[in-house]
C-alpha cells in the first residue's frame, strides 16, 4: 500500500514523502479500514513542524515515533479482530484522534474502537472526514461553559475549521452569533449561521459597542487583553491557541479568582463524544463541513504545504479513494 511518511520534524516538502509499505493485517482486538478520506489539518501540521516543542513529548523528542501523520478518516472496514463485536466487515466508519491514527496511508489499523462512529449515510466519505477534527475542537471550546439560548458569541475566525464548525453548533443551540471573516467569505459565513459577518481586514471586532457573553477566538490571532472590554461582566474568552507566551495558560489560572470576566483554557477530550454529536446534527441537517480543497493522495504533500500558509477555508480534505471505487 502507499502511505505518506516522514522521518524527522521540519516543513512538508523538506520531510515528507511518499513510499510504498506492506499492508498491516489486524490482530484479534484491531480493525482494517481501507482509507477513503482524510484531511490535512492544523493538527496534522502542527505535529509535523513541531512548532509547540511541547507536542514532541507525545509524537517523539528527537524523532516522530509513528513515521505515517494523519488523525482523523472515513473509510470501509476491511477486517476486523475475532473480539470485536460492535462492527463489520463492509461497515462505513469514520474517526479522530489527535494522538495520530496514521491515517494518511490508503489502509489503517485501529487499535482501538473508542474514537470511531459509523459514517452518516446521507454524507460523502470526504464530508465525513472533514466532520471530525475541527469540529472535535469547537465542540470542546463549547462545552467547556455554559450558554443558554439567546445569548451572544464573537467568533474569531469564522471560516476555519473551528470557527465554522462553532458557528453551526451554536445556532443549532438557539445562540446568537457575530463572526469575522475575509471580506470575500462573509457570505459563506452568514450562510452558516452568523447573524452578523465582520470583515476583518477593514474593521476591528475588538472596537464593537457590544459586549458579548463568549468571545471565542478560533483563529487565535487576538487576546484576552483586547476582548476583555467587549465582554459582559461574566463573560468569557476562549481561545484555541497558546496566546503570546502561553498568556492563556496563565489567564485561566488567575482570572478565576479576580471574579466576572474569565479565561478558560479548553482542554479537549471525549472524542467519542464529539463524534456523536456532530453524527446527530448531520443526521438532521444542522452541521455542514466547510469544505477548502480536494486533493488526490498524490498530491498530498501540496495540500501540507497549502495548510502551513494558514489561509485554507475550513477543511482541506484528500482523498485516498474515491467514493465510486
Amino acid at each position: 500500500m502507499q502511505a505518506l511518511v516522514y522521518q524527522k520534524y521540519g516543513r512538508p516538502t523538506d520531510v515528507l514523502k511518499i513510499t510504498n509499505r506492506e499492508k498491516p493485517s489486524p490482530n484479534s482486538s484491531e480493525i482494517l479500514v481501507r482509507v477513503h478520506a482524510a484531511t490535512v489539518n492544523r493538527t496534522d501540521e502542527g505535529l509535523l513542524t513541531a512548532r509547540y516543542f511541547v507536542s514532541r513529548f507525545f509524537t517523539g523528542l528527537f524523532k516522530p515515533t509513528k513515521p505515517t501523520p494523519g488523525t482523523d478518516f472515513s473509510g470501509v472496514i476491511e477486517a476486523v479482530g475475532a473480539d470485536i463485536k460492535e462492527y463489520s466487515v463492509g461497515d462505513e466508519v469514520f474517526g479522530f484522534n489527535d494522538e495520530i491514527i496514521s491515517s494518511h496511508a490508503e489502509y489503517l489499523i485501529l487499535k482501538s474502537t473508542k474514537h470511531v462512529k459509523k459514517k452518516p449515510a446521507s454524507i460523502s466519505h470526504s464530508e465525513a472526514a472533514a466532520c471530525c477534527e475541527g469540529a472535535h475542537y469547537a465542540i470542546n471550546c463549547l462545552n467547556k461553559i455554559k450558554l443558554e439560548k439567546g445569548n451572544l458569541v464573537m467568533v474569531n475566525g469564522g471560516t476555519g475549521a473551528i470557527g465554522s464548525a462553532a458557528i453551526q453548533i451554536l445556532k443549532s443551540r438557539g445562540i446568537k452569533v457575530i463572526a469575522t471573516a475575509e471580506g470575500k467569505n462573509i457570505d459563506l459565513v452568514k450562510s452558516l449561521g452568523a447573524e452578523q459577518v465582520l470583515d476583518y481586514q477593514t474593521e476591528d471586532f475588538t472596537k464593537q459597542n457590544i459586549q458579548f457573553d463568549l468571545v471565542l477566538d478560533a483563529v487565535g490571532k487576538s487576546s484576552f487583553k483586547k476582548c476583555r472590554k467587549i465582554l459582559k461582566p461574566k463573560g468569557k474568552y476562549i481561545s484555541t491557541e497558546l496566546g503570546k507566551g502561553g498568556a492563556n495558560i496563565f489567564w485561566a489560572l488567575v482570572s478565576p479568582f479576580t471574579g466576572g470576566k474569565k479565561v478558560i483554557f479548553p482542554m479537549p477530550s471525549k472524542i467519542g463524544e464529539s463524534l456523536t454529536y456532530i453524527t446527530k446534527l448531520v443526521e438532521n441537517n444542522e452541521f455542514h463541513p466547510v469544505i477548502d480543497r480536494i486533493y488526490p493522495f498524490s498530491q498530498i504533500i501540496e495540500a501540507y504545504e497549502y495548510v502551513s500558509t494558514g489561509k485554507k477555508i475550513g477543511n482541506v480534505v484528500v482523498e485516498m479513494q474515491t467514493d465510486e471505487e
